[in-house]
């Protein structure tokens, strides 16, 4: 009478075996992947940054996540204020400095974009 779909013929099934560790392995190699590839680089990216904001003092040069080059002026338990110009500053919050610059960009940044240091061309 079916004629699409054919009987089923009743054997004896076979015992369900229990995946041993063979079974786990797969899994455990997964997670250890993704341990490897997204979580341990993110958490050292994570302490080396905080290491930075602990390290910060007056006259550190950093860069803003803006993209901001300053050199630090007071440091705040929250809020840094910055000299990005002569007699011209702002304050970030702590978080928002990205990078510690080598001592001396500031200045030679500053003599770069000075009006002085460019020279009219006839």
């Amino acid at each position: 009478m079916s004629f699409f779909i054919s009987d089923a013929m009743a054997e004896a099934a076979a015992p369900a075996s229990q995946p041993g560790i063979e079974g786990m392995l797969f899994p455990l190699a997964i997670l250890a992947f993704f341990y490897f590839m997204f979580i341990r680089p993110q958490s050292k990216k994570t302490k080396e940054q905080k290491s930075m904001l602990e390290a910060l003092k007056k006259g550190t040069e950093v860069v803003t996540s803006g993209g901001i080059l300053g050199k630090v002026a007071e440091v705040d338990e929250n809020f840094v204020k910055l000299e990005i110009a002569d007699n011209n500053f702002i304050q970030v919050q702590r978080h928002a400095i990205a990078n510690m610059m080598p001592k001396g960009t500031y200045k030679a940044m500053s003599k770069k974009s000075s009006p002085l240091a460019k020279t009219k061309k006839s």
